[in-house]
């Protein structure tokens, strides 16, 4: 069985467009394909309970990144900083690329 294909990958500036951090945006630290989840920069924070440990002695509470359904974040467009689809596109080299819908700005 192969592995699902996302429409954003690591790197790359999204915005949330769903949930309750909706209108948010951020830089995607992380994917997790299998999941069908994207660890976004700043969106779903979650507090966390910690206990004491070498980097922590204190321990306690934390505040860190939960993952979010891919299907809850767009990439911004790289021209008008709206939120875009996104296309494929091969170019004349033979290299396919990403490409946004509303501009036809390349993503990659």
């Amino acid at each position: 069985m192969s592995q699902p294909k996302l429409h954003v990958k690591t790197g790359d500036l999204v915005m949330v467009i769903a949930g309750k951090d909706k209108g948010k945006k951020g830089r995607i630290l992380k994917a997790f394909p299998k999941k069908q989840r994207v660890l976004v920069e700043g969106v779903n924070l979650v507090k966390k309970h910690v206990r004491p440990s070498p980097d922590n002695p204190q321990g306690g509470i934390i505040t860190v990144e939960a993952p979010i359904h891919v299907s809850n974040v767009m990439p911004i467009d790289p021209k008008t900083g709206q939120p875009t689809r996104v296309g494929y596109k091969i170019l004349e080299n033979g290299k396919k690329v990403r490409i946004a819908k509303k501009s036809g700005a390349v993503l990659d």
